[in-house]
């Protein structure tokens, strides 16, 4: 089994190579990434070596048609599961432009280009964001309407419409799955809990939306992997599976938490204008998931962002040298 990972160098791509390289002893990988800002070799520090030739990397962009026919004529895969997309709201709401461009372009390529090659399967990851905003009340489900509040998540949404459509108009073996937000090793030092992490351990302040009160459903990364894997393995085409770990927390209790296992002091945080067109609570019912693939989280909130506090106190050079760069 072959199997093609876009995006593999970003946070949760190359966390899932990773994972399945270890776990699953697929019998060829191959890794397509742009190497943006948030893609990053050194993620995958070491695979190369430990898997030979069953590891390839292949630079390029997934809108290229041209390279990913290239790609796909040079290998039969089994599946191609699309991590690639620009994820940082807020760079969407200055510059939407590279969101269309990798995000809507990008998966039509690659949905197009895997159906000509006999591609059996197309995971799509896509993210909670797609629903909008909840009330204080409720979660949402695979049949809440889309409501996305930003250039990002309308991007998403998009792709994810894309997708659904290669399963009915052509039949394409396709499934989707949104999650809520991960943390974990490997996160770009722009996201809410490296940041967080990075900036307290320079004595930095740490910037915090609005009053601090939106609420997010958190979820490790390695948690996300497993349910990739048994959606990949199991899911039903044109289906898709809601992933999360019933772990709300308002993010200041996040930032409170890594300020307190920092031993830094809280008068670091730093209350700023809010995010335009910031949704107030994330909540995921991932009961599907849960019945039909019999998958369940491993780790609690607390302890995850504890092993995440600490994975980066053990690995400062790898952020330090992000940091660094120009």
């Amino acid at each position: 089994m072959r199997l093609l990972v876009t995006g593999g160098c970003g946070f949760i791509g190359s966390n899932f190579v990773r994972f399945v390289l270890e776990h699953y002893q697929p019998e060829f990988l191959t890794n397509v990434d742009a190497l943006t800002y948030a893609g990053n070799l050194e993620n995958l520090a070491g695979v190369p070596e430990q898997c030979g030739e069953r590891y390839e990397f292949f630079q390029a962009d997934i809108a290229d048609r041209e390279a990913m026919e290239a790609l796909m004529a040079k290998h039969k895969f089994y599946a191609l599961i699309n991590f690639a997309a620009e994820s940082h709201v807020d760079r969407s709401i200055t510059s939407s432009g590279n969101f269309v461009h990798t995000n809507i372009v990008g998966t039509e390529v690659l949905l197009e280009t895997a159906r000509r090659h006999g591609v059996k399967r197309f995971v799509q990851i896509s993210t909670d964001e797609v629903y909008g905003s909840l009330g204080p009340e409720g979660r949402f489900t695979e049949h809440s309407p889309l409501e996305p509040s930003s250039p990002y998540s309308a991007s998403k949404a998009g792709a994810d419409l894309l997708a659904l459509a290669a399963h009915k108009t052509f039949g394409q073996e396709v499934v989707i799955t949104r999650c809520s937000n991960n943390y974990g090793p490997y996160q770009f030092p722009e996201k809410l809990i490296p940041l967080m992490i990075t900036n307290a351990l320079a004595d930095k302040k740490l910037p915090v939306y609005g009053d601090g009160l939106n609420v997010r459903d958190w979820i490790h990364v390695d948690d996300h992997c497993r349910a990739i894997m048994a959606v990949l393995l199991e899911g039903k085409p044109g289906e898709v599976y809601n992933v999360g770990a019933d772990a709300e927390l308002e993010n200041i209790a996040v930032v409170e938490l890594i300020l307190e296992t920092l031993g830094k002091p809280r008068d670091l945080i730093s209350y700023v204008t809010d995010r335009l067109g910031h949704d107030r609570r994330y909540a995921i019912d991932s009961t599907k998931l849960r019945s039909q693939l019999d998958w369940k989280p491993v780790h609690t909130p607390r302890q995850g962002i504890l092993e995440t506090i600490q994975w980066y106190l053990d690995n400062r050079a790898w952020w330090k040298k992000i940091l660094a760069r120009p």
